[in-house]
């Protein structure tokens, strides 16, 4: 198990009717967060919370801002990046039923961003990390790396790929 870097802990019974949380971490847990998720840096990372009472549980909506450098996936050069996630979550006491491990079930919208309340607590911390990782680009490309990639010899996929050998043998005479 993760041990939270971020961790805001709030309560079902704290959550109330509607309480809005503003989130910041300071440098030690910006450290560690980029060190978990292998970013360069984590420059800022802050979340903007409203946490209400819903039946079963408690509903955390709102958005995690965050500038960082992660490396290029193809040169390991710096590439900064800007976020802004918003995100919608329920957490509930009882997950919505299912006819064994393998029951299909049709999900609407409503129930897409369900999890499971444990404890009767949410770490409002852990939610905005989660939902950062989720919105890094998986594949980071820093502008100059097609540039540098061909000084080095390396072909492009338009190059290297099939069409680029039937492209090849194009106005060739047969044998």
């Amino acid at each position: 198990m993760i041990t939270p870097e971020f961790s805001h802990v709030i309560t079902l019974a704290e959550a109330g009717p509607s309480k809005t949380v503003a989130l910041e971490a300071g440098a030690a847990a910006r450290a560690a967060i980029a060190e978990r998720l292998r970013l360069v840096a984590l420059d800022r990372f802050e979340a903007a919370v409203d946490v209400r009472a819903v039946a079963g549980g408690v509903g955390v909506r709102g958005e995690v801002r965050a500038k960082l450098v992660q490396s290029c996936a193809a040169t390991d050069l710096p590439v900064p990046a800007t976020i802004a996630e918003p995100f919608d979550l329920k957490f509930l006491r009882e997950m919505p039923p299912g006819d064994g491990e393998d029951a299909e079930i049709e999900l609407g919208a409503e129930d897409i961003d369900v999890l499971p309340l444990e404890h009767d607590r949410v770490d409002l911390g852990e939610v905005a990390v989660q939902t950062l990782s989720l919105a890094l680009n998986p594949f980071p490309r820093h502008p100059d790396a097609d540039r540098i990639l061909a000084e080095k010899g390396v072909l492009s996929e338009e190059q290297a790929g099939p069409f680029a050998a039937l492209a090849a043998l194009k106005g060739k005479p047969k044998a």
